[in-house]
């Protein structure tokens, strides 16, 4: 599951953080952006409060993931 938003600096970061929680590794989850702005403090922190570790994740471009496999 590939997750997109413009930035890949809160949205998209949550939603990939929250599938991972969620389901493990039964899916394979990332998250880009058109342009990377760096993961958000305040989404880091808000999804700290709702158990979920965003500390590690990076801000990435969607180029990164072309010519990839993924399911539509």
């Amino acid at each position: 599951m590939l997750f997109l938003c413009t930035h890949n600096s809160a949205r998209s970061q949550m939603a990939e953080g929250f599938l991972r929680a969620l389901a493990g590794d039964r899916f394979e989850v990332a998250s880009a952006g058109t342009e990377a702005r760096g993961v958000n403090p305040l989404a880091v922190q808000a999804m700290a409060e709702a158990g979920v570790d965003l500390s590690r994740h990076t801000s990435k471009t969607l180029d990164r993931f072309v010519g990839e496999p993924w399911i539509t």
